[in-house]
């Protein structure tokens, strides 16, 4: 207690708010209780895990270290902004490093595309949401490694080129003339087959839960990519994918982002301990939030109750949109506008996943054909060719 502060009215605020005893405390206490048999659904950056209720011990399913092709196809998608951040060292910042790193670069891509084949995707990589796929996906490759390598020879010989417009025109648009794949293509494909992948996988391993998702509980716990990201519904993909994989019958209102909840690391050979541990807290913190919650309609019932709802979509096939603030509605996997306007936003947007840029599109994708991905249009993969032999 500090000479400021009166005993009396801070007994009083720990009375109702703080402390393990407070009348607070025993409100989430005994919320939890009574859903103690409810399903408890928590994602953490990394995997999911079901607390089925009543005692039954949870079940794990990894999402992130278990995606095969996730850091393959990502090296491939990122060489766009890796060129850009070229240009960037060298013309904003002036820094003299940016040719040791192009060079560098240069060594990886001759490196990745004498080993792209492909035996490499189908055999090797053998991803099984790219079945079929493999052959496509090795052209999409080559071309991006052969026009890489020539935007960064042609830079090293000539500096004046490593600028915006040569970046823009002869890399991510080139192409575009001709009627074939481009850069920009290939990234919205890359993107969007990994999120593809991991919303298979989910929606498969949820289908096999049985979940009574009216009576599910939700949270999406702990940081969600880059450090700014993935703290809201409309951010996450993780959200994306879990509202998916219930077939989007989970009710929002019991589907709960906690940045600064407890989050387990991936369990070590199937070892559950840590999981099974955080089970209380992790029910007591969505009890408490829910709690809180249903003491609005108790104190102000002749008020606008808060309803959630998915956020609006803005639309951006009138040209003249030229700012927009949320992720802009995908027409379908034609739509380049939308989708290349995704790409700016998830760099401009700190609240957005990197690689979530169409993911919620790959999800509604696959809910529609019954979770099956050959039924899927790849955009940039299945609606476009990539020349070879470059």
């Amino acid at each position: 207690m500090t000479a400021n502060e009166s005993p009396e009215l801070v007994d009083l605020f720990t009375t109702y708010t703080a402390g393990p005893n407070s009348i607070g405390s025993h409100l989430t206490r005994t919320a939890a209780s009574d859903t103690a048999d409810a399903p408890l659904i928590v994602a953490t950056g990394t995997d999911f895990a079901l607390y089925p209720g009543g005692g039954k011990p949870p079940t794990v399913e990894g999402f992130r270290f278990s995606t095969k092709g996730f850091k393959e196809l990502a090296g491939i998608s990122h060489l766009g902004p890796a060129l850009a951040t070229l240009v960037q060292l060298r013309k904003k910042y002036g820094a003299v490093g940016w040719r040791a790193d192009a060079e560098r670069l240069l060594a990886q891509v001759r490196r990745s595309r004498e080993a792209n084949s492909v035996e490499l995707w189908r055999d090797t990589i053998a991803v099984e949401t790219y079945r079929g796929r493999e052959q496509a996906i090795t052209d999409m490759a080559d071309y991006t490694f052969a026009v890489t390598d020539r935007f960064l020879s042609a830079a090293l010989d000539d500096e004046s080129r490593l600028d915006a417009a040569t970046l823009r025109g002869e890399y991510l648009e080139k192409g575009s003339a001709e009627g074939h794949g481009t850069i920009i293509h290939m990234m919205i494909a890359t993107f969007f087959l990994t999120g593809l992948d991991i919303s298979h996988r989910i929606i498969s391993w949820f289908r096999e839960q049985e979940i009574d998702w009216s009576r599910a509980m939700a949270v999406i716990a702990g940081k969600q990519g880059r450090p700014t990201a993935g703290v809201t519904w409309n951010t996450s993909s993780v959200a994306t994918m879990l509202l998916g994989a219930s077939g989007y019958q989970l009710p929002l209102e019991r589907l709960y982002m906690a940045p600064h909840a407890p989050t387990f690391t991936t369990p070590p050979n199937g070892a559950l301990s840590e999981v099974a541990a955080l089970e209380e807290p992790l029910r007591q913190i969505w009890s408490n939030t829910r709690a809180t919650v249903e003491l609005g309609d108790l104190m102000f019932p002749g008020l606008p109750r808060y309803t959630p709802g998915h956020l609006t979509l803005p639309d951006i096939s009138d040209p003249s949109v030229n700012e927009i603030s949320e992720m802009p509605v995908i027409h379908g996997a034609n739509d380049w506008r939308a989708m290349t306007t995704r790409l700016r936003m998830v760099l401009e947007d700190p609240r957005q996943l990197l690689s979530g840029s169409v993911t919620d599109f790959a999800v509604s994708q696959l809910v529609a054909a019954d979770n099956d991905p050959a039924k899927v249009t790849v955009p940039g993969l299945d609606n476009v060719t990539y020349p070879t032999g470059l």
